[in-house]
């Protein structure tokens, strides 16, 4: 099929897409360069447009726009989408996300994208969104439940786009039989409030007895989600440090402000609460599509990996975590070491919110079946995080 790769309403290139393999097989014309996807920027050829290296790189981007292959609970979901492979989702709309605004247009096609992107038009989602988080569901039976942004959703855990009074959230549940993750969320979204950390906004919803997490899109019809992993394929590799350093710098160079400390917050909030998945695709920056000005480090989102409790009685407590400091595995008391001046948080603002989590967890224990000795025990780390915390400050003056 021969199609545009468009962004918005900007040209970026016309290409030949095998419908079949998700391949594209050649590139016609570079339209518009600067407006394609960031992480293909350095596979791009001004004298070979068509080069291997490109078309593979291109192929590879588009199908990890896909479900991913380790999806909780993939195969149920894909038995009841009725499809055998979750990139076989990525032609029913476009290829349209709510993460950016890149779309596949038919060449010689009349479609436009303000009729068909999800950020002004409503999308069929509860089939897709039973077919997802229900524990027990028939197979989607409406061609019209697959066109929606639901497939085009990264990681691992088992969620659903929905429209509220004209606002799309992201429903998304725990890690297979664990409940604790959407808490986690809700958590981090209160820590952030409370230290005032720029942060997507969580709140605990329920789905046929399921406890989910809910979040607004952080992302406009006018703005792209540009992962830290996208920006650093672009630059050299060096010790985590130096990596670190030479992201902060690259920023910078965009004319963010005070990226340094944002990214400090996110390192502390993921300190603070143990999380172990920091990994490059979970933070990054905001771009402006229409003129490709960077405008700021994204809020922080995505922190439900935290908390992680690998064993515990009445007389022991043992945390194994460690958490990812760009390519690095590393204790979180060595992490929070990248901060500079941690006596600029007053984490006097965090006092009573144990107590606080304490009561949301046991306010939807008769749906999670949480046990009171868990939850002390989670509760109890997040008190001794909360301490250490304040000794490292204290020790900073």
């Amino acid at each position: 099929m021969k199609c545009i790769l468009m962004n918005k309403n900007t040209e970026v290139l016309v290409t030949e897409y095998d419908e079949t393999s998700k391949f594209f097989d050649k590139i016609y014309e570079i339209k518009n360069i600067n407006y394609a996807p960031y992480i293909l920027k350095r596979f791009y050829d001004v004298k070979d447009i068509d080069n291997s290296s490109f078309r593979t790189a291109l192929s590879e981007w588009f199908k990890g726009r896909g479900i991913p292959s380790w999806r909780d609970k993939l195969d149920l979901l894909l038995h009841r989408l009725n499809i055998t492979a979750p990139y076989e989702l990525l032609d029913k709309s476009f290829g349209l996300s709510l993460s950016d605004q890149y779309w596949l247009k038919p060449y010689n096609s009349n479609i436009l994208y303000d009729d068909i992107n999800f950020f002004d038009n409503d999308f069929d989602y509860a089939e897709f969104m039973e077919a997802s988080l229900s524990t027990n569901s028939k197979s989607i039976t409406k061609e019209a439940s697959l066109k929606t942004p639901n497939n085009t959703t990264d990681g691992m855990l088992k969620k659903a786009w929905i429209i509220e009074n004209n606002t799309r959230y992201l429903l998304k549940g725990g890690y297979k039989n664990e409940t604790l993750q959407p808490f986690n969320e809700v958590l981090a979204s209160e820590i952030c409030k409370r230290l005032g950390f720029n942060h997507v906004e969580y709140t605990i919803d329920v789905y046929k007895d399921i406890v989910v997490s809910k979040c607004p899109c952080f992302i406009t019809k006018d703005t792209e989600f540009i992962t830290c992993n996208q920006i650093k394929s672009n630059m050299q590799h060096h010790d985590n440090i130096k990596d670190y350093e030479d992201y902060i710098k690259e920023l910078e160079s965009h004319n963010i402000e005070n990226v340094r400390e944002k990214l400090e917050n996110m390192f502390i909030l993921d300190y603070i609460i143990m999380n172990e998945d920091r990994h490059l695709n979970n933070f990054g920056i905001i771009r402006d599509v229409n003129t490709l000005e960077w405008l700021d480090v994204a809020p922080i989102f995505d922190n439900g990996q935290s908390l992680n409790l690998e064993y515990y009685d009445e007389e022991e407590l043992c945390v194994s975590g460690n958490g990812r400091f760009f390519y690095q595995v590393k204790p979180f008391d060595e992490i929070i070491k990248i901060v500079k001046e941690l006596n600029r948080i007053d984490v006097s603002k965090l006092d009573g919110i144990v107590e606080w989590f304490d009561d949301l967890l046991h306010q939807y224990q008769y749906l999670t079946k949480m046990s009171d000795g868990r939850i002390e025990k989670i509760c109890i780390l997040l008190n001794n995080q909360i301490n250490k915390l304040k000794d490292l400050i204290l020790n900073s003056n």
